[in-house]
């Protein structure tokens, strides 16, 4: 199995070339290594999952916990989920439509990502995949600071786009906007 190429426009076909043990993103085309997440990082992952899939119990929609890949499927690439240039792996994804899933993860938009940032990935993800997912219609989208215990919720608007976020910090509490009910404790979240 080999490894990205530099200079070359990648694709979910060579994604699936790669070694299992490497974490890999794809956005429009270039590759992105990731480094093993903090234990910070993975205690906010953990409280983030399991207060949504105590709420989802019994329900249509399904969360998913990284690693878990979703291809996304833009406009320009409607020639087979092979040549798709944007394969990603959110902190957490929700998906509601059953048939975007597979075996392998989720082929389609979710209808929410949130994307807890580091240092080193802090850029990407307030830029690179902030535009990938708003092109996509990712529904709603989180961005969790752990440094500075804020989350910021960006929902997609009538006109496709994300507007002025909304802004929490760790004495708030969340409600998600694609479900009735569902409120993060961010008190418990930063811990």
């Amino acid at each position: 199995m080999s490894l990205p190429i530099e200079n070359r426009i990648h694709t979910y076909a060579d994604y699936l070339s790669w070694p299992d043990n490497e974490r890999i993103e794809i956005i429009d085309g270039s590759p992105y290594f990731q480094a093993a997440p903090s234990r910070i990082h993975q205690e906010i992952l953990s409280e983030l999952h399991r207060q949504i899939a105590n709420f989802l119990i019994g329900k249509e929609c399904k969360v998913y916990p990284a690693p878990f890949h979703v291809v996304f499927d833009l406009e320009d690439e409607a020639n087979g989920w092979e040549n798709s240039k944007n394969v990603c792996e959110p902190d957490i994804s929700i998906i509601c439509d059953q048939s975007k899933l597979d075996d392998s993860g989720c082929k389609g938009s979710p209808d929410l990502i949130i994307e807890i940032i580091s240092p080193s990935t802090a850029r990407k993800d307030k830029i690179e995949k902030f535009n990938l997912y708003e092109r996509a219609k990712v529904k709603e989208y989180w961005i969790v600071e752990p440094q500075e215990k804020i989350v910021s919720v960006f929902t997609l608007e009538e006109n496709q786009r994300y507007g002025r976020p909304d802004l929490y910090t760790e004495v708030d509490q969340v409600k998600v906007s694609i479900f009735d009910g569902l409120n993060i404790d961010l008190a418990s979240v930063f811990a």
